[in-house]
């Protein structure tokens, strides 16, 4: 979609239009809508159209009912924050004191509203016109205050008192970029800005040693994704490192707290990937009077059921044989058809053991499948 259609989108004619696709999609094919309203409108008003009224249906799972009032495209709604990481990040920024924020490189807007929305002065600089376009649209379209400019992020003033939030893009010709070498702009530059007042988002899979000195890195999940790494500038850094767990907002924060190695009690505990990413898997042992059973591997068992948004746990039942036969005819006696296997430390494709171990009965079981002080083994386990 190109800026002028998509202004053509936001005339009155188009919205007619949009409110049309939305009513009748479903209702009629794809194919036989867009034949007859290309009788009435321009086809590229009428391709640009049913594509916004499909993005809407998939931008639900990330922006919930303001999706219906959005604008998308397909790669910046992929890329776009989601709501509730979004409205966290804001809030803690209103938290802490800040007023006013310049969004570099907002997308589409979905910091902007959330920014917004936490009742900070909000503004965004997009290089793409399109974006930046539809940033604005986005903000109207919700009833929100904050304007949008279409420029290099690199060549904005930030004004006194504002905090920058920057959002580096991670996709380059060849697609996701796992490497902060390929941000865009240039990571040496967002390490600059984060000596003073500035927070930015990257990917989650950032590595411990290239975060700055001095500066906090939160790692993020939501619904048990993982979904990226904030870096808090100096100014705002409350810790080394921290884990935030949503939608509940559980969180931890590095305290170099020691963790005993030992053998399993009567649970056993997967904490959440942020926990883990995040290397605070001794500071969420603590909370629950926990240890490792591997000192390389993320269980943490204890001998209380607690539980937390920060792991998923479960009570062990029973000891299994580690290896394949034995195993099996441990599960048959139990009479064991639906297995569930998870597994950390062992080289084990779970899809395919389960798919060898061909069981048939009337029960359901999870097995846990890891290593204790680096020997194989395999636990019965329920869900807490």
């Amino acid at each position: 979609m190109d800026l002028a259609t998509f202004e053509k989108l936001l005339s009155p004619a188009g919205q007619l239009l949009l409110a049309e696709v939305a009513e009748r999609a479903g209702v009629e094919s794809d194919l036989a809508l867009g034949t007859r309203l290309r009788k009435t409108y321009a086809s590229g008003l009428v391709a640009a159209a049913v594509t916004q009224n499909h993005l809407r249906g998939m931008a639900i799972a990330k922006f919930g009912e303001d999706a219906a009032r959005m604008y998308f495209t397909h790669d910046a709604l992929e890329q776009s924050t989601r709501q509730r990481v979004a409205k966290h990040r804001a809030q803690r920024m209103s938290s802490m004191g800040v007023e006013s924020v310049v969004d570099l490189g907002c997308g589409i807007g979905g910091d902007l509203v959330a920014l917004a929305r936490a009742g900070l002065k909000a503004r965004g600089v997009e290089l793409d016109p399109v974006r930046a376009a539809i940033a604005g649209a986005n903000l109207r379209a919700l009833g929100l205050e904050g304007e949008v400019a279409c420029a290099d992020v690199r060549e904005v003033a930030i004004g006194r008192g504002e905090v920058a939030f920057i959002d580096p893009a991670r996709r380059d010709g060849r697609g996701r970029t796992f490497s902060t070498a390929d941000l865009q702009p240039p990571w040496d530059w967002v390490r600059h800005q984060l000596e003073g007042h500035a927070v930015a988002k990257v990917m989650p899979g950032l590595a411990h040693d290239a975060v700055p000195h001095g500066i906090e890195a939160e790692w993020v999940s939501d619904g048990g994704d993982l979904v990226e790494a904030c870096l808090w500038g100096a100014p705002f850094a409350g810790a080394t490192r921290r884990a935030t767990v949503l939608p509940s907002g559980a969180g931890l924060v590095a305290s170099g707290e020691p963790i005993a190695l030992a053998d399993p009690g009567a649970y056993i505990y997967e904490p959440d990937d942020a926990v883990i990413r995040s290397g605070l898997v001794g500071e969420f042992a603590a909370t629950i009077g926990g240890w490792l059973v591997d000192s390389r591997i993320a269980y943490v068992s204890a001998d209380r059921a607690d539980p937390t948004p920060l792991a998923r746990g479960f009570r062990i039942i029973d000891d299994l044989p580690f290896r394949e036969k034995p195993l099996k005819a441990a599960l048959q006696v139990r009479r064991i058809g639906t297995l569930t296997v998870k597994k950390r430390g062992v080289d084990i494709v779970p899809e395919e053991l389960i798919k060898r171990l061909k069981l048939k009965g009337p029960n359901p079981a999870t097995v846990i499948m890891t290593r204790v002080r680096g020997e194989g083994r395999a636990f019965l386990v329920e869900r807490l």
